[in-house]
């Protein structure tokens, strides 16, 4: 019996070569993706290229080789993850989402992180690659990084960050920012395959957002992963790794 094939999907700032703490613990053939703007290839000033829809359809031809596949995503891979299960039920297995949402649903919310991420992306573009490095790892968000991290890794971290495209980084915030697009919370109730919401204890808001997801989805469990924040997947590999192959096996 052939093993069903995994496809992975990075966060804001990442690239597929960002999820090998993650993807060199999954059994089986794993296909990490760059998504819109990030990785090492040309970088398009279309923004009909940073919609949701080109990034699904991006997933999705990507991934044509495959018959059926697993899907795993972090943070923005997340989104992107829910919207090909969304899209394409038949080819998708099961879906893992790493500290991922379905959107804001808050209509002042989203405004002000619509405004927010169109900011940001501005001085990024202004101010460069290396400013935004700094800037990102100095969030609250990822706080656990900093206290949890050993130097190389931080190291690593920034080294990922230091060679995105600035273009492509302010792109993706306009285009498939999390208030940029539009919020699926009311569409969870379809989703037809086991889900695995993987969440760090330690990151109290994303933990809150996948009790209420779960409640939502049919077949869903939170995954809570001790000692890690937001990118479980880069603080915990293994107990991340061990979610999504619950998840994938089922």
């Amino acid at each position: 019996m052939t093993e069903t094939a995994t496809v992975a999907l990075h966060g804001f700032t990442g690239s597929a070569a960002a999820m090998a703490p993650l993807t060199g613990r999954l059994p089986g053939p794993v296909l990490a993706l760059d998504l819109p703007g990030h990785g090492p290839g040309p970088v398009s000033d279309n923004p009909a290229d940073y919609t949701m829809a080109a990034a699904v359809a991006g997933v999705v031809s990507a991934a044509a080789h495959l018959e059926r596949f697993a899907l795993v995503g972090y943070s923005m891979g997340g989104r992107v993850a829910l919207q090909v299960a969304l899209a394409h039920p038949e080819q998708v297995t099961a879906l893992a989402l790493i500290g991922a949402r379905a959107g804001i649903d808050d209509p002042e919310e989203r405004a002000e992180r619509i405004a927010a991420d169109e900011a940001l992306a501005d001085r990024i573009e202004s101010e460069g690659i290396e400013w935004f490095a700094d800037f990102w790892a100095d969030r609250p968000l990822f706080a656990t990084q900093r206290q949890r991290l050993s130097v190389e890794q931080r190291y690593e971290l920034r080294a990922q960050r230091l060679a995105c495209d600035p273009r492509g980084l302010a792109h993706s915030l306009r285009g498939i920012g999390a208030g940029a697009v539009d919020p699926i919370g009311c569409r969870l109730g379809d989703l037809s395959m086991p889900c695995a919401l993987v969440v760090g204890e330690d990151d109290t808001k994303f933990a809150a957002i996948a009790h209420h997801m779960a409640a939502a989805i049919p077949q869903a469990d939170v995954c809570l992963i001790p000692d890690a924040g937001h990118a479980t997947h880069i603080e915990a590999p293994d107990a991340t790794a061990a979610a999504v192959i619950q998840c994938v096996s089922n």
